[in-house]
């Protein structure tokens, strides 16, 4: 199945989730998110494999916001996908946030 990553190349954090999917031989479908941002629907369709509410996938930046209505949270990200923490790694219909890198293992 599939491995697919937002990845944003700049952060320490999904530069170390990239290395950990190649350490153990998987090479994963890249989204460069921050170029080829997600549409809201991308955005509720990895929040349903992540099954976390939109909050969870705000980077606290967006904090600013002050708000946990999905709706406004899930179009800011569209509108501004810095928003959205990193990196997200996705099989199938699981996700997770790969922070620590171990949490990757939950879905693999």
């Amino acid at each position: 199945m599939a491995v697919e990553i937002w990845h944003n190349p700049r952060c320490s954090k999904s530069r170390q989730a990239m290395a950990y999917l190649e350490e153990k031989g998987i090479t994963p479908e890249v989204r460069l998110y921050l170029k080829d941002r997600p549409s809201r629907e991308e955005i509720r369709e990895m929040l349903d494999a992540l099954d976390l509410p939109a909050t969870a996938l705000l980077r606290k930046e967006g904090a600013a916001l002050k708000t946990e209505v999905e709706s406004v949270i899930i179009n800011a990200m569209a509108a501004d996908s810095s928003l959205i923490e990193r990196p997200v790694i996705r099989i199938g219909n699981r996700a997770v946030i790969g922070r620590p890198t171990e949490k990757i293992d939950e879905i693999l």
